[in-house]
């Protein structure tokens, strides 16, 4: 592996518009390095100038690039692939120094976010439509899918890699240009990702990448821009509101991958020794800063008291809390002081309820913005954290007695992105997994991310999907052509 010093150096620092530019305004904004708050770059704070020029540049190559044939852009993405693989290492340090997440956390994501590149090369070539005889014997129906066009990206701090690969792979691979606004908290490891796809031969102003501290000033103008077709955003449920009323004003196309509220259902005919394994991954996986963790544990009374006890074991034994470029550490610090106030808010508001602290529950004292692995049982029903989404490594425990009751309780919540459940009943696991009021469900496992798989959600949590033969068809219109 690269030195911190060499990683970092081989980062691009300014804008990426169809290569290193410089801001409008000249000016830069901090990068820390959330395990112990020191500053580890300084990058390009983009004007809403800088974002047209890209936007400028994006429309100048979209008919070029919608024009390349199928296989030539597939083959550029299967080359950006190959080269982040060969600098998995390079990107798994530069995502633990910018995020915090633990090296084994980022080498995971490097696999994951890659594949996007790969999955998508391969669809680039299966772009169909379909040709028949209409069934009024009056003339052919033909089908055609073309790219919708310039497109916007806005992606989250907790995948830097990977939440930008699963929108940039199918849009390139449609013959769509883009822009991505990353987040100003991780916008080193999109700016490295912007250079490998121009050394794969990506043309110029295909793919833009602008980083700022004001992501609402400087996409605005391009929400107002006609020549913008298709906006893509992964966060808040919050943001994501806004985002969807600002996009109405152009009709764009729109793809919301928001928040969550994931419940992990324990029935008492489940394996716990599994569910146990499971739990830890759906709950500690990237820390809890993911969309898609376990955010509430509803276990069937019968198994409840096993559960915690193997849990809170679990958790003490194979957590180990610590920087995140450390070999032994499992679990990093959280991204900033902000996101560490409010784990400790929603941890104190359920215990000032009369929750029970089983396994951590107080930050450690500084450097560094660290949470540790925590568990919470007797949590009062007007608690915080079973309405919000924690973004931490925090577990609450909460019995249920009938399988309708736990089906309710897991169904309690606006969001509806992923849900959990544990089973050895197959019958039960269809059933359940049916009623659940969420876009993606795990049946005795804790991870379900895969780039072949549509991932997404309903309600609160989105609409549109990632990933598999439907992520691509996001970045398409059907156009029907009536012939005689």
């Amino acid at each position: 592996m690269a030195s911190e010093t060499d990683v970092l150096d081989s980062v691009p620092k300014q804008l990426w518009i169809g290569g290193p530019v410089g801001a409008a305004g000249g000016g830069t904004f901090a990068v820390h390095n959330p395990a112990n708050g020191d500053v580890i770059a300084e990058v390009a704070d983009a004007t809403p100038e800088d974002a047209v020029r890209a936007l400028d540049a994006a429309a100048a190559v979209q008919a070029d690039w919608a024009a390349t044939p199928a296989r030539e852009r597939g083959e550029i993405l299967r080359a950006v692939f190959d080269r982040i693989t060969a600098r998995a290492e390079d990107f798994a340090l530069l995502m633990t120094l910018e995020m915090g997440k633990a090296l084994p956390e980022s080498r995971n994501e490097v696999r994951y976010g890659a594949e996007f590149f790969r999955w998508f090369s391969e669809e680039a070539a299966r772009i169909s439509g379909r040709y028949l005889h209409a069934p009024s014997g009056t003339g052919r129906i033909l089908v055609h899918k073309q790219p919708v066009g310039p497109c916007l990206a806005i992606t989250p701090w907790n995948f830097p890699l990977a939440m930008g690969t699963r929108k940039i792979g199918p849009a390139l691979a449609a013959g769509c240009t883009m822009i991505v606004k990353p987040a100003s908290a991780t916008p080193l490891t999109m700016l490295l990702l912007a250079k490998l796809c121009a050394d794969a031969g990506l043309p110029e102003g295909v793919l833009s990448v602008i980083t700022s501290r004001r992501s609402g000033a400087v996409t605005q103008p391009l929400l107002e821009d006609p020549r913008l077709r298709k906006l893509t955003f992964t966060g808040s449920t919050e943001v994501g509101r806004s985002l969807v009323e600002k996009s109405a004003h152009g009709l764009l196309r729109t793809s919301m991958e928001l928040g969550g509220n994931a419940p992990f259902v324990v029935f008492d005919d489940a394996d716990i020794d599994a569910a146990v394994q499971g739990a830890m991954l759906a709950k500690l996986r990237n820390g809890g800063e993911a969309c898609t963790a376990a955010n509430r544990f509803h276990v069937q009374r019968g198994v409840l008291a096993e559960f915690t006890d193997k849990f809170a074991a679990a958790m003490n034994e194979q957590v180990r809390m610590g920087p995140g470029t450390d070999p032994d550490t499992t679990l990093g610090p959280l991204i900033n002081s902000e996101q560490l106030s409010t784990v400790s808010e929603l941890v104190d508001d359920a215990v000032s309820g009369g929750a029970t602290v089983r396994l951590g529950g107080k930050a450690p004292v500084g450097p560094g913005w660290f949470y540790p692995a925590t568990i919470l049982t007797d949590i009062p029903d007007g608690a915080r954290i079973l309405r919000e989404e924690v973004f931490g490594p925090v577990a609450p425990i909460i019995a249920f007695d009938t399988e309708d009751e736990g089906l309710a309780a897991a169904n309690d919540t606006e969001y509806g992105l992923v849900s959990y459940v544990y089973t050895r009943d197959l019958d039960r696991a269809l059933r359940v997994a049916e009623g659940l009021e969420s876009g993606m469900v795990g049946v005795n496992r804790g991870v379900i991310s895969d780039p072949a798989a549509p991932f997404g959600g309903v309600k609160a949590s989105g609409f549109g999907r990632e990933g598999g033969t439907e992520g691509i068809e996001e970045y398409l219109s059907t156009k029907y052509i009536a012939m005689t």
